[in-house]
Protein backbone atom coordinates (compact mmCIF):
# COMPACT_ATOMS: atom_id res chain seq x y z
CA UNK A 1 0.00 0.00 0.00
CA UNK A 2 1.53 3.28 -1.01
CA UNK A 3 1.64 6.28 1.32
CA UNK A 4 0.00 8.30 -1.42
CA UNK A 5 -3.49 7.32 -0.34
CA UNK A 6 -2.68 6.08 3.17
CA UNK A 7 -1.92 9.51 4.53
CA UNK A 8 -4.88 11.75 5.16
CA UNK A 9 -2.91 14.96 5.16
CA UNK A 10 -0.90 15.84 2.09
CA UNK A 11 1.26 17.97 4.41
CA UNK A 12 3.05 14.83 5.61
CA UNK A 13 5.71 16.30 7.88
CA UNK A 14 7.81 14.16 10.20
CA UNK A 15 5.98 15.78 13.11
CA UNK A 16 2.63 14.66 11.74
CA UNK A 17 3.95 11.14 11.26
CA UNK A 18 4.70 11.02 14.97
CA UNK A 19 1.14 12.02 15.80
CA UNK A 20 -0.62 8.89 14.58
CA UNK A 21 -0.72 5.26 15.66
CA UNK A 22 -1.34 2.69 12.92
CA UNK A 23 -1.75 -0.14 15.42
CA UNK A 24 -4.32 1.82 17.44
CA UNK A 25 -6.44 2.61 14.36
CA UNK A 26 -6.34 -0.99 13.18
CA UNK A 27 -7.13 -2.29 16.68
CA UNK A 28 -10.26 -0.13 16.92
CA UNK A 29 -11.56 -1.20 13.51
CA UNK A 30 -10.75 -4.85 14.31
CA UNK A 31 -12.64 -4.51 17.62
CA UNK A 32 -15.78 -3.40 15.80
CA UNK A 33 -15.46 -6.21 13.25
CA UNK A 34 -15.16 -8.74 16.09
CA UNK A 35 -17.85 -7.22 18.32
CA UNK A 36 -20.23 -4.83 16.46
CA UNK A 37 -21.53 -3.39 19.77
CA UNK A 38 -18.08 -1.88 20.26
CA UNK A 39 -19.09 0.70 17.65
CA UNK A 40 -21.69 2.12 20.06
CA UNK A 41 -18.95 2.73 22.65
CA UNK A 42 -16.49 4.27 20.21
CA UNK A 43 -18.72 6.30 17.88
CA UNK A 44 -19.39 9.22 20.30
CA UNK A 45 -15.64 9.61 20.86
CA UNK A 46 -14.17 9.46 17.38
CA UNK A 47 -15.11 10.59 13.86
CA UNK A 48 -14.03 9.34 10.47
CA UNK A 49 -11.89 12.48 10.07
CA UNK A 50 -9.89 11.48 13.16
CA UNK A 51 -8.26 8.55 11.33
CA UNK A 52 -4.87 9.41 9.86
CA UNK A 53 -4.85 6.71 7.20
CA UNK A 54 -7.28 7.07 4.36
CA UNK A 55 -8.15 3.39 4.22
CA UNK A 56 -9.09 3.32 7.89
CA UNK A 57 -11.17 6.45 7.46
CA UNK A 58 -13.08 4.83 4.58
CA UNK A 59 -13.75 1.74 6.66
CA UNK A 60 -15.10 3.85 9.53
CA UNK A 61 -17.35 5.69 7.06
CA UNK A 62 -18.64 2.26 5.99
CA UNK A 63 -19.45 1.55 9.66
CA UNK A 64 -21.42 4.79 9.83
CA UNK A 65 -23.45 3.93 6.74
CA UNK A 66 -24.21 0.44 8.03
CA UNK A 67 -25.27 1.86 11.38
CA UNK A 68 -27.65 4.33 9.69
CA UNK A 69 -29.44 1.48 7.93
CA UNK A 70 -29.43 -0.79 11.02
CA UNK A 71 -27.31 -3.32 9.13
CA UNK A 72 -25.19 -5.89 10.94
CA UNK A 73 -21.42 -5.29 11.13
CA UNK A 74 -19.19 -8.09 9.94
CA UNK A 75 -16.40 -8.56 7.42
CA UNK A 76 -18.79 -9.34 4.58
CA UNK A 77 -21.27 -6.47 5.13
CA UNK A 78 -18.37 -4.01 5.50
CA UNK A 79 -16.84 -5.41 2.30
CA UNK A 80 -20.11 -4.80 0.47
CA UNK A 81 -20.37 -1.26 1.84
CA UNK A 82 -16.82 -0.46 0.73
CA UNK A 83 -17.51 -1.97 -2.67
CA UNK A 84 -20.60 0.22 -3.01
CA UNK A 85 -18.59 3.35 -2.17
CA UNK A 86 -15.81 2.38 -4.59
CA UNK A 87 -13.12 2.03 -1.91
CA UNK A 88 -12.81 -1.75 -1.50
CA UNK A 89 -9.66 -2.08 -3.56
CA UNK A 90 -8.21 1.10 -2.07
CA UNK A 91 -8.33 -0.29 1.46
CA UNK A 92 -6.67 -3.55 0.44
CA UNK A 93 -9.72 -5.68 -0.29
CA UNK A 94 -11.23 -8.44 1.79
CA UNK A 95 -7.78 -9.63 2.86
CA UNK A 96 -7.11 -6.41 4.78
CA UNK A 97 -10.45 -6.64 6.61
CA UNK A 98 -9.79 -10.24 7.64
CA UNK A 99 -6.29 -9.35 8.79
CA UNK A 100 -7.73 -6.67 11.11
CA UNK A 101 -9.84 -9.24 12.96
CA UNK A 102 -6.69 -11.30 13.61
CA UNK A 103 -4.68 -8.39 15.03
CA UNK A 104 -6.83 -7.64 18.07
CA UNK A 105 -7.40 -10.29 20.76
CA UNK A 106 -10.39 -8.56 22.37
CA UNK A 107 -12.78 -5.67 21.77
CA UNK A 108 -13.04 -4.64 25.42
CA UNK A 109 -10.60 -1.74 24.95
CA UNK A 110 -12.43 -0.16 21.99
CA UNK A 111 -13.42 2.94 23.96
CA UNK A 112 -9.80 3.52 25.01
CA UNK A 113 -8.61 3.10 21.42
CA UNK A 114 -11.17 5.69 20.26
CA UNK A 115 -10.10 8.25 22.87
CA UNK A 116 -6.45 7.90 21.91
CA UNK A 117 -7.15 8.19 18.17
CA UNK A 118 -9.19 11.35 18.77
CA UNK A 119 -6.46 12.83 20.99
CA UNK A 120 -3.84 12.29 18.29
CA UNK A 121 -6.16 13.85 15.70
CA UNK A 122 -6.59 16.95 17.87
CA UNK A 123 -2.82 17.25 18.16
CA UNK A 124 -2.46 17.04 14.37
CA UNK A 125 -5.07 19.78 13.96
CA UNK A 126 -3.22 21.92 16.48
CA UNK A 127 -0.02 21.43 14.51
CA UNK A 128 -1.80 22.47 11.32
CA UNK A 129 -3.24 25.51 13.12
CA UNK A 130 0.22 26.42 14.40
CA UNK A 131 1.62 26.30 10.86
CA UNK A 132 -1.24 28.51 9.65
CA UNK A 133 -0.61 30.98 12.46
CA UNK A 134 3.08 31.14 11.57
CA UNK A 135 2.15 32.03 7.98
CA UNK A 136 -0.24 34.71 9.23
CA UNK A 137 2.48 36.26 11.38
CA UNK A 138 4.64 36.85 8.29
CA UNK A 139 1.87 38.66 6.39
CA UNK A 140 2.83 42.30 6.72
CA UNK A 141 -0.16 43.37 4.61
CA UNK A 142 -2.57 42.23 7.36
CA UNK A 143 -3.26 44.27 10.49
CA UNK A 144 -2.10 42.88 13.83
CA UNK A 145 -5.65 42.76 15.23
CA UNK A 146 -6.78 40.71 12.24
CA UNK A 147 -3.80 38.37 12.60
CA UNK A 148 -4.54 37.83 16.30
CA UNK A 149 -8.22 37.29 15.59
CA UNK A 150 -7.52 34.74 12.83
CA UNK A 151 -4.96 32.99 15.03
CA UNK A 152 -7.39 32.64 17.91
CA UNK A 153 -10.09 31.53 15.49
CA UNK A 154 -7.81 28.73 14.28
CA UNK A 155 -7.18 27.51 17.84
CA UNK A 156 -10.80 28.01 18.81
CA UNK A 157 -11.88 25.97 15.80
CA UNK A 158 -9.83 23.01 17.00
CA UNK A 159 -11.23 23.16 20.54
CA UNK A 160 -14.79 23.58 19.26
CA UNK A 161 -14.63 20.88 16.61
CA UNK A 162 -17.81 19.30 17.94
CA UNK A 163 -19.74 22.45 17.03
CA UNK A 164 -19.05 22.24 13.32
CA UNK A 165 -22.17 22.83 11.28
CA UNK A 166 -23.14 21.33 7.97
CA UNK A 167 -26.27 20.71 5.98
CA UNK A 168 -28.44 18.43 8.12
CA UNK A 169 -31.69 16.58 7.39
CA UNK A 170 -34.78 18.43 8.62
CA UNK A 171 -35.59 15.33 10.69
CA UNK A 172 -32.45 15.87 12.80
CA UNK A 173 -33.32 19.52 13.38
CA UNK A 174 -36.89 18.50 14.26
CA UNK A 175 -35.65 16.01 16.85
CA UNK A 176 -33.38 18.63 18.39
CA UNK A 177 -36.30 21.04 18.57
CA UNK A 178 -38.51 18.43 20.23
CA UNK A 179 -35.86 17.76 22.88
CA UNK A 180 -35.55 21.48 23.60
CA UNK A 181 -39.35 21.86 23.67
CA UNK A 182 -39.70 19.08 26.24
CA UNK A 183 -36.89 20.57 28.32
CA UNK A 184 -38.44 24.04 28.23
CA UNK A 185 -41.85 22.62 29.18
CA UNK A 186 -40.33 21.21 32.37
CA UNK A 187 -38.99 24.62 33.46
CA UNK A 188 -41.35 26.40 35.88
CA UNK A 189 -42.50 29.90 35.02
CA UNK A 190 -41.76 29.60 31.30
CA UNK A 191 -38.36 31.35 31.64
CA UNK A 192 -36.22 29.26 29.31
CA UNK A 193 -33.26 31.65 29.07
CA UNK A 194 -31.18 33.57 31.60
CA UNK A 195 -33.18 35.43 34.26
CA UNK A 196 -32.87 39.21 34.22
CA UNK A 197 -33.91 39.60 37.84
CA UNK A 198 -37.04 41.51 36.72
CA UNK A 199 -40.03 39.17 36.73
CA UNK A 200 -42.11 41.27 34.36
CA UNK A 201 -39.29 41.35 31.81
CA UNK A 202 -38.63 37.61 32.13
CA UNK A 203 -42.33 36.90 31.62
CA UNK A 204 -42.40 38.99 28.43
CA UNK A 205 -39.17 37.63 26.95
CA UNK A 206 -38.95 34.15 28.46
CA UNK A 207 -35.50 35.16 29.70
CA UNK A 208 -32.40 36.04 27.68
CA UNK A 209 -32.06 33.45 24.92
CA UNK A 210 -28.81 32.04 23.55
CA UNK A 211 -27.48 33.59 20.31
CA UNK A 212 -29.86 36.59 20.60
CA UNK A 213 -28.69 40.17 20.07
CA UNK A 214 -30.72 42.38 22.41
CA UNK A 215 -30.68 46.16 22.00
CA UNK A 216 -31.70 48.29 25.00
CA UNK A 217 -32.18 51.86 23.75
CA UNK A 218 -33.14 55.18 25.25
CA UNK A 219 -32.24 58.85 25.47
CA UNK A 220 -29.47 59.90 27.92
CA UNK A 221 -30.53 59.72 31.56
CA UNK A 222 -33.19 57.06 31.05
CA UNK A 223 -31.26 54.45 33.07
CA UNK A 224 -29.78 52.19 30.38
CA UNK A 225 -26.58 51.55 32.32
CA UNK A 226 -28.50 50.88 35.53
CA UNK A 227 -30.70 48.41 33.66
CA UNK A 228 -27.65 46.54 32.32
CA UNK A 229 -25.91 46.56 35.70
CA UNK A 230 -28.99 45.06 37.34
CA UNK A 231 -29.01 42.20 34.83
CA UNK A 232 -25.25 41.65 35.20
CA UNK A 233 -25.55 41.51 39.01
CA UNK A 234 -28.42 39.04 38.89
CA UNK A 235 -26.75 36.71 36.37
CA UNK A 236 -23.26 36.98 37.87
CA UNK A 237 -24.27 36.94 41.57
CA UNK A 238 -27.59 35.16 42.00
CA UNK A 239 -27.24 32.73 39.09
CA UNK A 240 -23.44 32.27 39.34
CA UNK A 241 -23.01 32.51 35.57
CA UNK A 242 -20.07 34.11 33.75
CA UNK A 243 -20.73 37.64 32.48
CA UNK A 244 -18.43 39.74 30.28
CA UNK A 245 -19.27 43.42 30.83
CA UNK A 246 -17.73 45.87 28.36
CA UNK A 247 -18.14 49.40 29.73
CA UNK A 248 -17.12 52.06 27.24
CA UNK A 249 -18.86 54.99 28.93
CA UNK A 250 -17.38 54.73 32.42
CA UNK A 251 -14.36 53.20 34.14
CA UNK A 252 -14.39 49.87 35.95
CA UNK A 253 -14.20 51.76 39.25
CA UNK A 254 -17.28 53.84 38.40
CA UNK A 255 -19.12 50.70 37.38
CA UNK A 256 -18.30 49.04 40.70
CA UNK A 257 -19.58 52.14 42.52
CA UNK A 258 -22.92 51.76 40.70
CA UNK A 259 -23.04 48.08 41.66
CA UNK A 260 -22.32 48.86 45.32
CA UNK A 261 -25.13 51.44 45.33
CA UNK A 262 -27.57 48.83 44.03
CA UNK A 263 -26.30 46.19 46.46
CA UNK A 264 -26.35 48.39 49.60
CA UNK A 265 -29.14 50.88 48.72
CA UNK A 266 -26.72 53.68 49.63
CA UNK A 267 -27.14 56.82 47.53
CA UNK A 268 -24.60 56.98 44.68
CA UNK A 269 -23.80 60.58 45.60
CA UNK A 270 -22.87 59.49 49.12
CA UNK A 271 -20.57 56.82 47.76
CA UNK A 272 -18.98 59.34 45.41
CA UNK A 273 -18.24 61.78 48.26
CA UNK A 274 -17.30 58.99 50.69
CA UNK A 275 -19.38 60.69 53.43
CA UNK A 276 -20.45 57.44 55.05
CA UNK A 277 -21.50 56.48 58.55
CA UNK A 278 -19.77 53.57 60.28
CA UNK A 279 -22.75 51.35 59.51
CA UNK A 280 -22.72 52.35 55.83
CA UNK A 281 -18.96 51.79 55.61
CA UNK A 282 -19.46 48.26 56.94
CA UNK A 283 -22.19 47.67 54.36
CA UNK A 284 -19.87 48.83 51.59
CA UNK A 285 -17.09 46.48 52.75
CA UNK A 286 -19.57 43.60 52.86
CA UNK A 287 -20.89 44.48 49.39
CA UNK A 288 -17.34 44.53 48.01
CA UNK A 289 -16.83 41.04 49.40
CA UNK A 290 -20.05 39.83 47.78
CA UNK A 291 -19.13 41.39 44.43
CA UNK A 292 -15.66 39.82 44.61
CA UNK A 293 -17.35 36.41 44.66
CA UNK A 294 -19.46 37.19 41.60
CA UNK A 295 -18.83 35.85 38.09
CA UNK A 296 -18.73 39.31 36.50
CA UNK A 297 -15.68 40.26 34.44
CA UNK A 298 -15.26 43.92 33.49
CA UNK A 299 -13.41 45.46 30.55
CA UNK A 300 -13.27 49.26 30.35
CA UNK A 301 -11.20 49.62 27.17
CA UNK A 302 -12.40 52.87 25.54
CA UNK A 303 -13.53 52.68 21.91
CA UNK A 304 -13.01 48.91 21.79
CA UNK A 305 -13.39 47.33 18.34
CA UNK A 306 -15.54 44.29 17.49
CA UNK A 307 -12.41 42.25 16.72
CA UNK A 308 -10.88 43.04 20.10
CA UNK A 309 -14.15 42.20 21.84
CA UNK A 310 -14.48 38.89 20.00
CA UNK A 311 -10.92 37.95 20.88
CA UNK A 312 -11.49 38.60 24.58
CA UNK A 313 -14.83 36.79 24.62
CA UNK A 314 -13.40 33.75 22.84
CA UNK A 315 -10.53 33.57 25.27
CA UNK A 316 -12.90 33.79 28.22
CA UNK A 317 -15.16 31.11 26.78
CA UNK A 318 -12.26 28.73 26.25
CA UNK A 319 -10.72 29.32 29.68
CA UNK A 320 -13.70 29.49 32.06
CA UNK A 321 -16.89 29.58 29.99
CA UNK A 322 -19.14 32.48 29.00
CA UNK A 323 -22.89 32.89 29.50
CA UNK A 324 -23.67 36.56 28.80
CA UNK A 325 -22.03 39.53 27.03
CA UNK A 326 -23.05 43.11 27.90
CA UNK A 327 -21.95 46.22 25.96
CA UNK A 328 -22.46 49.76 27.31
CA UNK A 329 -22.88 51.23 24.87
CA UNK A 330 -22.83 50.31 21.19
CA UNK A 331 -22.25 53.72 19.60
CA UNK A 332 -19.04 54.21 21.59
CA UNK A 333 -17.39 51.26 19.84
CA UNK A 334 -14.99 51.81 16.97
CA UNK A 335 -14.99 49.95 13.68
CA UNK A 336 -12.08 47.71 12.68
CA UNK A 337 -11.78 49.24 9.23
CA UNK A 338 -12.19 52.64 7.64
CA UNK A 339 -15.70 53.37 6.44
CA UNK A 340 -17.18 56.22 4.47
CA UNK A 341 -19.37 57.41 7.33
CA UNK A 342 -20.49 56.68 10.88
CA UNK A 343 -23.72 55.02 9.75
CA UNK A 344 -21.75 52.35 7.89
CA UNK A 345 -19.47 51.91 10.88
CA UNK A 346 -22.36 51.37 13.30
CA UNK A 347 -23.97 48.98 10.81
CA UNK A 348 -20.76 46.96 10.76
CA UNK A 349 -20.63 46.92 14.57
CA UNK A 350 -24.24 45.75 14.94
CA UNK A 351 -23.75 42.95 12.40
CA UNK A 352 -20.59 41.88 14.19
CA UNK A 353 -22.36 41.75 17.56
CA UNK A 354 -25.04 39.48 16.07
CA UNK A 355 -22.34 37.23 14.62
CA UNK A 356 -20.64 37.21 18.03
CA UNK A 357 -23.89 36.08 19.70
CA UNK A 358 -24.27 33.24 17.16
CA UNK A 359 -20.59 32.30 17.25
CA UNK A 360 -20.42 32.03 21.06
CA UNK A 361 -24.04 30.86 21.44
CA UNK A 362 -24.72 33.35 24.24
CA UNK A 363 -27.07 36.34 24.57
CA UNK A 364 -25.44 39.70 23.79
CA UNK A 365 -27.08 42.80 25.31
CA UNK A 366 -26.01 46.18 23.98
CA UNK A 367 -27.20 49.60 25.09
CA UNK A 368 -27.84 52.13 22.32
CA UNK A 369 -28.66 55.82 22.10
CA UNK A 370 -31.77 57.19 20.46
CA UNK A 371 -31.67 60.15 18.11
CA UNK A 372 -32.97 63.58 19.12
CA UNK A 373 -35.94 63.08 16.80
CA UNK A 374 -37.89 61.53 19.67
CA UNK A 375 -37.66 64.80 21.66
CA UNK A 376 -38.95 66.88 18.78
CA UNK A 377 -42.24 65.01 18.49
CA UNK A 378 -45.33 65.72 20.52
CA UNK A 379 -45.65 62.01 21.23
CA UNK A 380 -42.25 61.17 22.72
CA UNK A 381 -42.80 57.42 22.72
CA UNK A 382 -39.73 55.92 20.98
CA UNK A 383 -40.10 53.98 17.75
CA UNK A 384 -37.64 51.82 15.83
CA UNK A 385 -36.74 54.61 13.42
CA UNK A 386 -35.37 56.60 16.38
CA UNK A 387 -32.37 54.29 16.73
CA UNK A 388 -29.40 56.57 16.30
CA UNK A 389 -27.00 56.36 13.35
CA UNK A 390 -28.14 53.12 11.84
CA UNK A 391 -31.25 51.34 10.67
CA UNK A 392 -29.26 48.11 10.73
CA UNK A 393 -29.68 47.98 14.51
CA UNK A 394 -33.34 47.25 13.92
CA UNK A 395 -32.48 44.66 11.28
CA UNK A 396 -29.69 42.82 13.13
CA UNK A 397 -31.24 42.75 16.60
CA UNK A 398 -33.47 39.88 17.69
CA UNK A 399 -35.01 42.06 20.40
CA UNK A 400 -35.20 45.86 20.60
CA UNK A 401 -36.38 47.41 23.87
CA UNK A 402 -36.89 51.08 24.67
CA UNK A 403 -36.62 52.53 28.18
CA UNK A 404 -39.26 55.24 28.33
CA UNK A 405 -39.96 57.44 31.36
CA UNK A 406 -42.64 59.83 30.09
CA UNK A 407 -43.00 61.69 33.41
CA UNK A 408 -39.31 62.08 34.19
CA UNK A 409 -39.27 65.81 33.53
CA UNK A 410 -42.12 66.39 35.99
CA UNK A 411 -40.42 66.14 39.38
CA UNK A 412 -43.66 66.76 41.25
CA UNK A 413 -45.51 64.03 39.40
CA UNK A 414 -46.34 60.91 41.44
CA UNK A 415 -45.44 58.95 38.31
CA UNK A 416 -41.99 60.57 38.11
CA UNK A 417 -40.14 57.25 38.31
CA UNK A 418 -42.65 55.10 36.43
CA UNK A 419 -40.92 53.41 33.49
CA UNK A 420 -42.37 51.72 30.45
CA UNK A 421 -40.06 49.14 28.95
CA UNK A 422 -41.30 48.88 25.37
CA UNK A 423 -40.50 45.70 23.44
CA UNK A 424 -40.62 47.19 19.94
CA UNK A 425 -39.19 44.15 18.17
CA UNK A 426 -39.15 40.51 19.19
CA UNK A 427 -38.05 38.18 16.42
CA UNK A 428 -39.23 35.05 18.19
CA UNK A 429 -42.13 36.33 20.25
CA UNK A 430 -44.73 39.05 20.73
CA UNK A 431 -43.95 42.73 21.16
CA UNK A 432 -45.11 44.65 24.22
CA UNK A 433 -46.28 48.25 24.39
CA UNK A 434 -45.08 48.75 27.92
CA UNK A 435 -43.72 46.57 30.74
CA UNK A 436 -44.24 48.46 34.02
CA UNK A 437 -41.04 49.07 35.97
CA UNK A 438 -40.00 51.62 38.60
CA UNK A 439 -36.70 53.50 38.38
CA UNK A 440 -35.07 54.19 41.76
CA UNK A 441 -33.08 57.25 40.77
CA UNK A 442 -30.67 57.55 43.72
CA UNK A 443 -29.56 53.96 43.15
CA UNK A 444 -29.85 54.03 39.33
CA UNK A 445 -31.71 50.72 39.35
CA UNK A 446 -35.02 49.25 38.26
CA UNK A 447 -37.58 47.21 40.16
CA UNK A 448 -40.74 45.45 39.15
CA UNK A 449 -43.64 47.84 39.75
CA UNK A 450 -45.53 45.14 41.63
CA UNK A 451 -42.50 44.70 43.93
CA UNK A 452 -42.37 48.41 44.76
CA UNK A 453 -46.12 48.67 45.23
Amino acid sequence: MSDQFEQTNSQSSSDNNLLFDRDMEEALIGSVLITPDAYLDAAPLVSAEDFYLHRNRWIWEAFIELFKTDSYFDVLTVKDALEASGHLEDVGGLDYLISLTNRVPSSQHAESYARNINALAVRRRLLTAANDIAKLAYRKDTGVDNVISDAEKAIFGVSQERYKRDLVPISDAANDYLERLLLNASIPGGVTGLDTGLKAVDKALGGLQRSDLIIVAGRPGMGKTGFLIGIAKHVGLAMKRNVAFFTLEMSAEQLIQRMIAQETSIDSQKLRSAKLSDMEAQEVVHALGVLSESRIFVDDTPAITPLQMRTKCRRMQMEIGLDLVIVDYLQLMSGDTRTENRVQEVSYISRYLKVLARDLNVPVIAAAQLSRAVEQRQDKTPVLSDLRESGSLEQDADIVMFINRPEQMKEESPLHNLTKLIVAKHRNGPTNSGIDLVFIEKLAMFRDKAYVD
